[in-house]
């Protein structure tokens, strides 16, 4: 319960008087008749948060809104996926790494749809060191959310691995576009771009 009435009732006991009394004073205004009515304000769509991602002033703004696109790309909107998908962050904080696949599997069967799904399957291919496969899972991510930011930025790490410099700058540049404050995307960019673009003479 809302206490919004407790320094009322203290006032009242300071006066000697009944908190009831007190609360019986006071005027309570009237609506005018005429008063328009505030219309409801629109939910904030994924678009919204995007937007706002990219216009953030500072880096606390920025990560605050990152955090709510995450929430949302998290729901999966299935009670049964998203129990799996909790059972397989389970089995990877476990290092039981093929369980996580193996319920993964499940979750990109029922909900094919849901980008998160096949970003957590990347993550677990990745972590068997099974690098084909999780390229495969964080395309068809991409291709079901084209900003997912974490998405292009786990792409640019593995291109990396494989020293494929060219391939991850651009997946450097397309996280930083869609999140420009994301943590050390930036200077990942500076490092790569004079040896893909060519340095300055």
């Amino acid at each position: 319960m809302r206490r919004l009435s407790l320094p009322i009732c203290m006032m009242a006991g300071l006066l000697g008087a009944p908190a009831f009394v007190v609360l019986a004073t006071v005027p309570v205004a009237a609506a005018p008749k005429d008063a328009p009515k505030e219309a409801p304000r629109p939910p904030v769509t994924l678009d919204d948060l995007y937007a706002r991602l990219k216009a953030a002033k500072d880096d606390a703004e920025a990560r605050g809104v990152a955090q709510l696109i995450e929430r949302r790309l998290d729901r999966s909107g299935s009670d049964t996926v998203d129990l799996l998908a909790s059972r397989a962050a389970e089995a990877m904080q476990a290092k039981d790494y093929p369980l996580a696949v193996e319920l993964l599997d499940r979750v990109t069967v029922l909900e094919p749809a849901w980008a998160e799904g096949w970003s957590r399957r990347a993550t677990a291919f990745y972590l068997l060191e099974d690098q084909a496969s999780a390229l495969a899972d964080l395309h068809k991510t991409l291709t079901l959310e084209p900003r997912h930011f974490e998405a292009w930025a786990a792409l640019a790490h593995i291109y990396m691995a494989s020293d494929d410099k060219a391939r991850a700058l651009a997946a450097f540049r397309r996280a930083e576009a869609i999140y420009p404050r994301m943590g050390k995307v930036h200077e990942a960019i500076e490092r790569l771009a004079p040896d893909v673009d060519g340095r300055d003479l």
